[in-house]
């Protein structure tokens, strides 16, 4: 304390301001493939190309074809807070591009070996050495237009802080990750990086987000992903999601933009997460990439050193607009996953057009006063395929009607309730303590869906009335199954204890594979489902559907 008490103020060097600086801005080798390619795409590359030694740790060289800088500005360009992109406070509100602050190249610079090489459009070229932030030479070059930033030996004059950079493979998978993230914002722009000599990344410009994802990831991962396009007010959310049945516990992907710049938002994340809301099991983690695009005063992203985090004006109207928005996504019949495709998943959506309900004999009639149908298919007792338009749909009986009865019941529990048949000859059925235990806890929820119970003597009910989904239905069975997945916890991890039991219930309730279905009890569940918020996946995640386009049928047997 008494040391601190006759410390005296003064000014920090610079090299040490610089090192401060650095050490917020700089924290690893993909810190500085971020800086540096952030700033190609503000000067307007149309390439850029990354190249590696060591992860980064000997050499880190970033190039880009963008406006460049004559010599002037590149000399000012390495002081402190020097920067082209705004001119006074009032443009923070709104700011566009990704660097702002000024700090990145004279940081980057304090703690490498340096050079800066660039050309202006019909200017002369010029290359810049620094080391530790000294200036070394200011001299001609030779180069097109765009700027080349090479950094040797990064953290080698702050030892303390070289020692604790990781492996050169964890390092060279963190500058893969930097770039990939850039290459999502900005699919018309060309991105590469090589990693000593080996190439990791080569991403082509496209014209759409899927074909970057595809050109990132390949089709295993991108062949599962869905279109978002949703606005509401003055928010707008696009992007891609997962089909609900490819989520898994581990492995996902998740980024989120907004105004075009990358942001680690987990919240916006769990937002989008509540749009999968009855269509994945618990616990499963779909992958997202969701752009927020809203006005600039709506959001402050000036609110960390590296430009990670933003503000919200109101958060709750964003989180509430990214959960409907995935959810819009998720409810057309294009959700469905289709069969055996090879290639772009972009190519086959919408494959299997509208389905007009009236094919299923529940519209107008035709001319000559005949419903018209369309030829329904039951196969193995379980799955029931129909001819659309475009292609060939397969609907699993039992997992669509899960569905529908999932829906239903969701409306009968904030409702008034589901009909219910009263038995001519009412049941008695005995259950373990836990299982009275469960019935006793949900039993407004029981009589809600159509069963009247009452306790008997010791383990045993009686049931009075009971639901009727379908003419198969078991009662006591589905009871049964019922109480004991609610006493077990089988449906554990559903936030929302209604939606627990309602899914609990469907799946028990719901016609059961190789159950034999009439015509017209397959055209009734077609009809129902296709007409339900989320016909395309089921209460686990599991689908309901899928899709046989014409043209893989087609191309299978050589028609194409």
């Amino acid at each position: 304390m008494s040391v601190l008490a006759r410390a005296r103020v003064q000014v920090l060097a610079g090299n040490v301001a610089n090192q401060i600086a650095a050490g917020e801005v700089v924290e690893r080798p993909a810190s500085v493939v971020k800086e540096l390619v952030e700033n190609g795409l503000d000067a307007g590359a149309r390439a850029i190309r990354v190249e590696l030694e060591d992860g980064g740790k000997t050499l880190i060289r970033v190039s880009d074809d963008g406006a460049g800088m004559d010599r002037d500005d590149a000399q000012l360009a390495l002081q402190r807070h020097a920067t082209s992109k705004i001119r006074t406070a009032t443009d923070l509100i709104g700011v566009a591009t990704f660097g702002f602050r000024g700090e990145a190249l004279p940081a980057i610079a304090s703690v490498s070996r340096f050079e800066l090489e660039t050309c202006g459009e019909g200017e002369d070229a010029t290359r810049l050495r620094v080391t530790g932030a000294k200036l070394d030479a200011v001299e001609d070059s030779v180069r097109q237009r765009g700027t080349t930033v090479t950094v040797r030996g990064l953290f080698y004059n702050t030892p303390a802080r070289r020692k604790f950079l990781r492996a050169t493979a964890t390092e060279t998978r963190a500058a893969v990750e930097a770039l990939t993230v850039l290459a999502l914002t900005r699919p018309d722009v060309a991105f590469s990086l090589t990693s000593d000599g080996r190439v990791l990344l080569d991403c082509p410009p496209a014209a759409r987000l899927i074909d970057r994802a595809h050109a990132l990831w390949g089709g295993e991962l991108a062949d599962t992903l869905l279109a978002v396009s949703h606005r509401a007010g003055p928010l707008e959310v696009s992007g891609l999601v997962q089909r609900p049945a490819q989520a898994r516990p581990a492995g996902r992907k998740g980024y989120v933009f907004v105004r075009g710049r990358p942001i680690r938002d987990p919240f916006i994340l769990r937002a989008a997460e509540a749009g999968y809301r009855s269509t994945i099991a618990p616990g499963d983690r779909p992958s997202l990439l969701l752009f927020l695009d809203l006005p600039g005063d709506a959001v402050d992203v000036n609110v960390h050193p590296a430009k990670l985090e933003a503000r919200f004006r109101d958060k709750f109207f964003v989180e509430k607009v990214v959960g409907e928005a995935v959810r819009e996504a998720l409810a057309p019949l294009e959700a469905a996953a289709p069969l055996g495709v090879v290639g772009h998943q972009s190519s086959v959506i919408g494959a299997l057009g509208s389905i007009p309900l009236e094919l299923f004999g529940t519209d107008r009639p035709t001319t000559d006063n005949r419903q018209p149908t369309a030829p329904l298919l039951q196969v193995f007792d379980t799955f029931i395929l129909f001819q659309t338009d475009q292609g060939i749909a397969i609907v699993d009986q039992h997992s669509a009607h899960e569905r529908v009865l999932y829906e239903d019941v969701m409306r009968q529990l904030s409702g008034d309730g589901a009909p219910a048949q009263r038995l001519l000859l009412p049941l008695t059925l005995d259950f373990a303590p836990a299982e009275l235990d469960a019935i006793e806890a949900h039993r407004e929820l029981l009589t809600r869906v159509g069963y009247e119970i009452e306790p008997f003597s010791g383990r045993s009910i009686v049931v009075h009335t009971a639901p009727n989904p379908h003419p198969r239905f078991e009662a006591a069975r589905c009871l049964q199954e019922l109480v004991s997945d609610l006493a077990g916890g089988r449906f554990g991890g559903w936030q929302n204890r209604l939606e627990r039991f309602a899914a609990t219930y469907a799946c028990r309730a719901a016609i059961k594979a190789g159950q034999t279905l009439d015509v017209g009890e397959m055209r009734q569940l077609i009809v129902r489902l296709l007409t339900a918020t989320l016909p395309a996946h089921d209460v686990h995640g599991r689908p309901s559907m899928v899709q046989l386009p014409k043209e893989e049928l087609e191309r299978r047997f050589g028609r194409t």
